[in-house]
């Protein structure tokens, strides 16, 4: 179905540029690049996947069934997203909040084009209907003749919060009501900031946003008119063969430009007794997700509390890994774990509830996941948090953040988690001019 070929180039942060700036062209866009941050688990620098020879979109109700067929059917590479509404396809949940957005609760596609950067080599993989265009957008690509016309952005944006701050604190505390009594043990707590009327230029907020934070798993879709520019530091899951592989992140503290108070706020947060908390449950909850999946006695801890450092933030990361049967369905694994357990609580689904009720939008595409799947059935998917989404035709913009609700935990210094979190989209936004 498709051809393949490879070329050498010499200067990959250039390439990277005209890249991106040439796949603007396209409806349908998916850009997922790494930074350069390698672990076991790296497959390639960046991979773009472009112009949708067919396409899956669709609402929560019976999503994974159809994402399923659709890449059974395909069996060929499909890019796009989960958003976290596709809870109501998997437990009786619903979701009734705010939705200014008003993106498609799942979207994969089909690419025609996929470019894949590894280094200072880059290969083109195109389904042979179109494979003389290789040489042709290699060439246009290297000398960056691609018209690219930038969007003037609105001066002045005023961004919004969805809630206040006393409002924030009394959702707060009755989570944590909730926590006491034994409802729960921990929920990740979420608000919502946002602008309207207003015109952002997707691609150079993108790279501004990826710049300040040069995470992981950055990722950039266009869809239509709806944008995503996200610097996601955390992998929801992964299949790699019979491993399936989940990161989940809790725990952020601040870096300072001091190296001397950079490494002491690096060791508090490695020691702190109540971050640890906060991760190691979360990890037994991606236990127990994957256990679902998983060869009985497979499921293993990798790497626990390990602190992983940013741009801006320090961050608690664990490891999970299991091994599952060849003949498990991906999108099953996916289902049996979504969404991802630092996005929810536990237990999960009382959890959902309560988030449900208590938060004040619709999350829709944020803590949800996008990624790939491979034609030989694997994946990988980042959690959508770090990100800006925008819709165009409405002039919307938001950006949202959250953190890990605790019987321990200070409603205070958790909303000032939520600010520093939310420090490089403001910054974006607000100096969108620049």
């Amino acid at each position: 179905m498709r051809t393949t070929a490879s070329f050498k180039i010499s200067n990959e942060f250039t390439f990277r540029e005209y890249l991106l700036q040439w796949s603007q062209q396209f409806y349908e866009t998916v850009w997922l690049e790494s930074n350069a941050h390698q672990d076991c688990y790296s497959s390639f620098n960046a991979i773009l996947g472009v112009d949708a020879l067919t396409l899956l979109q669709t609402d929560a109700e019976g999503a994974f069934e159809d994402l399923m067929t659709y890449q059974r059917e395909t069996k060929d590479w499909i890019f796009g997203y989960l958003s976290y509404d596709l809870k109501n396809d998997i437990e009786n949940l619903n979701s009734d909040n705010h939705d200014g957005l008003e993106f498609p609760e799942l979207l994969f596609f089909q690419p025609k084009k996929i470019i894949k950067m590894t280094g200072k080599v880059v290969e083109f993989n195109y389904l042979n209907m179109i494979a003389d265009d290789i040489g042709k957008d290699f060439e246009a690509i290297s000398k960056g003749t691609t018209a690219y016309q930038e969007v003037t952005a609105t001066e002045d944006i005023r961004i919004k919060m969805r809630i206040f701050k006393d409002e924030y604190f009394r959702a707060a505390d009755e989570m944590l009501q909730h926590i006491h009594r034994g409802d729960i043990y921990e929920a990740n707590f979420c608000q919502e900031f946002y602008a309207e009327e207003t015109s952002i230029d997707p691609l150079r907020t993108y790279e501004r946003l990826n710049s300040i934070s040069k995470p992981p798993f950055a990722t950039f879709i266009k869809y239509n008119d709806k944008f995503v520019m996200s610097a996601s530091p955390e992998r929801y899951l992964r299949k790699q063969g019979n491993k399936i592989i989940s990161q989940p992140i809790k725990g952020t503290a601040r870096r300072s430009p001091n190296a001397i108070e950079d490494a002491a706020l690096r060791n508090r947060l490695q020691e702190d007794p109540k971050e640890r908390a906060e991760n190691i449950m979360i990890v037994d909850l991606v236990r127990n997700d994957l256990s679902k999946s998983a060869l009985k006695g497979s499921v293993i801890v990798e790497e626990l509390c390990r602190i992983d450092s940013y741009e801006q933030v320090h961050q608690m990361v664990s490891t999970v890994t299991g091994q599952v049967s060849k003949d498990k369905h991906p999108v099953e694994i996916i289902k049996e774990s979504f969404p991802m357990g630092s996005m929810t609580g536990a237990p999960k689904i009382s959890a959902m509830k309560l988030i449900e009720e208590l938060e004040a939008f619709k999350r829709g595409l944020y803590s949800g996941a996008i990624g790939y799947f491979t034609p030989d059935d694997n994946f990988d998917f980042n959690v959508v948090i770090r990100s800006i989404l925008y819709n165009a035709t409405k002039k919307y913009v938001s950006y949202a953040v959250g953190s890990a609700l605790t019987a321990k935990a200070s409603p205070e210094l958790e909303y000032e988690e939520c600010l520093l979190k939310a420090k490089a989209m403001r910054e974006v936004l607000e100096n969108s001019n620049m």
